[in-house]
Parts: structure tokens; C-alpha cells; sequence
């Protein structure tokens, strides 16, 4: 038995849910790849994964399984790195990941004057706005918005972004700018539900104090873009990052609102997982991007 190739099809198979799903993502036959899951659990004397109609999941013994296999076939993949020469050259595939406006605008003009500068090495972006798992997904670095959730992470600080209030002209023209969090109270609002609830927006109010401050937004919507969109047409006020804002401000399509009651401006960082040397592919973007980005942060 090949306990390597048993280890990565154990992982696939897992991560897709299915031995089907495993079975075409890695092009082996279904009853070959059910096969060698059974052989290395009859080798180990466990059961390492719960069949139900719908999806697979591990048992206890196979969590435990899979964090290991995870840890070994990364060393495996390292070392067959070092010996193709990948920590002498900077060759292969850099996997990228980030917010997805944020990536558009902040990190895709980084990336294409990377891919000038080394020819050898191509790079593959899954932009999301949900925070990827980087060993599940397979990802080497990640831009992160915000504190980071996963301590084991080796993380390196690019700036901060502020989260701003704006509205149109015409609407405070029309209504008054307001000048205290609580005058909002007289202020149509468009909500931006994945960057804080409907019912309330929160406010520093001292040096330390915060606030929450009631809000009835006449519009919720999804993502940034939609809520900037809102605004500009008068719809209300709305309260965004300031780079997904920054191009109506510029403009003058919107203003900033109460910015003297901001929150502290949350972290933005580059991340990847914990390794002994870097491959030279990853060291080479971090010293490449991060001057770049930093600059970029710092003119928003």
C-alpha cells in the first residue's frame, strides 16, 4: 500500500464531502479509491471515516488522522520542493488569496507587476470574502482585514484600514449632516449586513468608550459595492472600509461622515502557515508586495 498516496486521497475525499466527488476531482475510479481508504484503515485497525448517504465525516480517530496527514504531506511537499529547486529559483505556482473588492483593486496591481518581475512564477487567486482555510484550500498567503482569529498563523503587517461613515451630498444637504453618532436617529441608512447588524452601528466616544448607536436602514444589502452604489444614488447613508468607498469619495459623489467618532482602524496583514524555510516563491512576493501595499494602504 502506498500510505502517501492512501493520506492525500483520505484528505480529498473528505474536503469534497464524497468518495464520488473525490473519485472525479483526482480521476481514479470510485470502487479504486474506496479501495484504498479501506486497505489503510484495515492497516491502521480503525475506522477513520462515518458513510452516510449524503457526505463523509471523520471519526474521532480520524480527526486526529488528518491533522497528522495534513502535517506530513506538507513536509513531503516541501521537501520535493527543496530537491526541484524551488528554495534556489523562484519557479511555481503561488496561490494568493484576499477579500474580494480589496484584491481587485489593492492586490491584482501588485500581482501582475510580480508576474513581470519573475517570469518563473505564475499565481492563482481565489478571491473570497470569507476567510479561506489555507491548508484545506491550498493557498500559501492570504490578505487579511481585521484581527486575526487563528493565532498559529505567521502573519506580517501591511497597514490598517479605517471603517467610515459617508453619505451623498444631496442627502445631507437635504436632511443636515449630522454632527453626534445619535443624530443618525434622522438619517435614512443603507446597511452593509456582512460588515456589522442591521439594528446597530458602533462608535468610539472618548478614548475608550464605545457606543452603539440604533440604526433603521431603509435598504440591507450584501456586499460593499451594492451599499457605496445605494448611497451615491441618495438611498442613505452607509458605512463601509474606506477603500470600498474611496473612489465616490474622491469624486465627491459622497463625504465622510462623523469621522471623529470612527473606531479604530482594523489591521491588514499578510498571512501564511507556519513553515520551516520559506519556499523562495513566497519569499520574494512578501519582500515584493509588502513595500507596495504598504504604500498603497497609506494613501487611502
Amino acid at each position: 500500500m502506498d500510505q502517501l498516496e492512501a493520506m492525500r486521497i483520505l484528505l480529498r475525499s473528505v474536503e469534497k464531502g464524497s468518495f464520488s466527488a473525490a473519485a472525479r476531482d483526482l480521476r481514479m475510479p470510485l470502487a479504486t479509491l474506496s479501495r484504498k481508504v479501506a486497505a489503510l484503515e484495515a492497516h491502521l485497525g480503525a475506522r477513520l471515516l462515518l458513510r452516510t448517504t449524503r457526505k463523509l465525516a471523520p471519526t474521532e480517530a480520524g480527526r486526529a488522522y488528518l491533522a497528522s496527514a495534513r502535517r506530513i504531506l506538507a513536509d513531503v511537499d516541501e521537501a520535493e520542493r527543496v530537491a526541484a529547486g524551488e528554495f534556489r529559483l523562484p519557479s511555481g505556482e503561488l496561490v494568493l488569496t484576499a477579500p474580494v473588492l480589496f484584491g481587485q483593486l489593492h492586490i491584482l496591481p501588485i500581482v501582475t507587476a510580480f508576474l513581470a518581475a519573475y517570469p518563473g512564477i505564475s499565481v492563482r487567486m481565489p478571491f473570497s470574502d470569507r476567510n479561506l482555510d489555507l491548508i484545506d484550500e491550498h493557498v500559501d498567503m492570504a490578505a487579511r482585514i481585521g484581527p486575526l482569529a487563528d493565532s498559529s498563523m505567521v502573519a506580517t503587517r501591511a497597514g490598517s484600514m479605517r471603517m467610515v461613515v459617508c453619505g451623498s451630498p444631496g442627502l445631507l444637504a437635504a436632511h443636515g449632516e449630522p454632527k453626534s453618532p445619535e443624530d443618525l436617529a434622522a438619517l435614512p441608512c443603507v446597511s452593509f449586513d456582512a460588515l456589522s447588524p442591521v439594528s446597530s452601528w458602533p462608535f468610539r466616544q472618548g478614548p475608550t468608550d464605545l457606543i452603539q448607536v440604533p440604526i433603521h436602514p431603509r435598504l440591507s444589502v450584501s456586499t460593499a459595492q451594492a451599499a457605496v452604489w445605494a448611497a451615491v444614488q441618495g438611498v442613505g447613508v452607509t458605512r463601509v472600509l474606506h477603500y470600498q468607498c474611496a473612489d465616490a469619495l474622491r469624486d465627491g459623489l459622497l463625504r465622510l461622515i462623523l469621522p471623529t467618532f470612527e473606531l479604530e482602524p482594523l489591521p491588514v496583514h499578510l498571512v501564511h502557515t507556519p513553515r520551516g524555510d520559506l519556499p523562495l516563491k513566497m519569499r520574494v512576493f512578501l519582500d515584493f508586495a509588502l513595500p507596495r501595499l504598504r504604500h498603497a494602504l497609506k494613501s487611502l
